[in-house]
């Protein structure tokens, strides 16, 4: 029996002290606005993947608060899990091998639909908007059990 392969990406509804969130235009959707994100490399912890990626194609450091859902493309095999995060620092800084533009946006859901054109991009982009818990997340290695990170509700 073969292994299943499936690809697994994060992304981030980050917001800034204004309360404007972080969008990007990548190449392949220029169609559209989208949190920041992509995949997560082999045996990287979630939480890592989702502050390389903001980094790589924006320059913003961030700090992730909790996942506000997990998304699944059938067609492409692609499993999608979404956080909230916080913007820590950095200057605004477009990787034009990574994405097209990047923006701090006063995003609402009146003016969404001005922004992010894919339906799915904007229902996971609502939920994030409307998060008020998280869903629990751990990193753990074993063999000793050990308990690498956490992020919950009360974290």
């Amino acid at each position: 029996m073969q292994n299943p392969k499936h690809i697994i990406a994060v992304s981030a509804y980050v917001t800034n002290e204004n309360g404007e969130a972080l969008l990007v235009k990548t190449h392949w959707r220029s169609d559209t606005w989208e949190p920041p994100g992509g995949q997560v490399e082999e045996g990287e912890p979630l939480d890592n993947a989702v502050c390389r990626e903001v980094l790589e194609e924006t320059g913003i450091v961030i700090s992730p608060i909790g996942i506000t859902g997990v998304y699944y493309n059938a067609t492409v095999h692609l499993l999608s899990v979404v956080f909230k995060a916080k913007y820590v620092g950095g200057e605004l800084k477009i990787q034009p091998e990574e994405i097209k533009d990047a923006r701090f946006i006063k995003l609402t859901e009146d003016n969404i639909d001005n922004y992010i054109t894919r339906p799915h991009m904007k229902s996971r982009t609502i939920d994030c908007i409307r998060a008020k818990s998280f869903i629990p997340y751990e990193t753990w290695k074993v063999k000793p059990y050990n308990l690498l990170g956490r992020l919950d509700n009360n974290s």
